[in-house]
């Protein structure tokens, strides 16, 4: 399966997809690596992999309908079956989105569908966790349809919330987790042991 990472930042989840594949563990081939930042971390880590990078905003090109074309011009001449959003923090156009439909995946870093939606990201996300008191969070791995956070949820895990947690130390825990189970939703995916049905995502164990 060959897969686009779409990410604006560091790329964590990015290297935490690649190592799975390094390991054997996750059976695909990250095809390319999309930015809408042109300074992204994420840049580093596909360089030092040899994957191509590229930087695709919609501020460089006359309208939206050029820069979608663009991307999707992109993403065919890579041959990608699945985008995997690892922190990108723009909006995918909904043309893309309607073109791979129930083939864009994001993570989350809360338990959807509570502490999601436009403008819950990074620190904002635990900050929200924190105010409102809740003793467990954790981490979500959902599809992506045309509304933020809103897509069928194929994986979630939990961390427990302490007293002494600030968003900082939250948001440690609530990654390691995030690398544990983005690669494992990616495996099911490539695998073909996902059915998707109208916003239920289902996991089938190995038969």
């Amino acid at each position: 399966m060959n897969i686009a990472v779409f990410a604006s930042g560091r790329g964590s989840n990015f290297q935490a997809i690649l190592n799975a594949i390094h390991q054997g563990t996750l059976p695909a081939t990250v095809t390319l690596c999309l930015s809408n930042n042109a300074g992204a971390g994420a840049f580093e880590i596909a360089r030092l992999h040899n994957i191509p990078a590229v930087h695709l905003s919609a501020k460089q090109f006359p309208n939206e309908t050029a820069y979608i074309e663009a991307m999707r011009e992109l993403l065919h001449r890579q041959s990608v079956q699945l985008i995997a959003l690892a922190g990108y923090l723009k909006k995918v156009p909904p043309a893309i989105v309607h073109s791979y439909r129930n083939r864009i995946l994001n993570i989350h870093p809360a338990l959807l569908p509570s502490f999601g939606g436009a403008g819950m990201y990074g620190h904002r996300v635990h900050e929200a966790v924190l105010a409102a008191g809740v003793k467990v969070s954790g981490a979500t791995v959902h599809l992506v349809d045309e509304e933020y956070d809103r897509g069928p949820i194929v994986l979630q895990r939990t961390v427990e919330v302490e007293q002494n947690d600030t968003p900082d130390t939250l948001a440690a825990k609530v990654l390691k987790i995030e690398h544990e189970i983005y690669p494992e939703a990616l495996k099911a995916f490539a695998e073909g042991r996902v059915t998707i049905h109208e916003r239920i995502a289902w996991i089938h164990s190995h038969s």
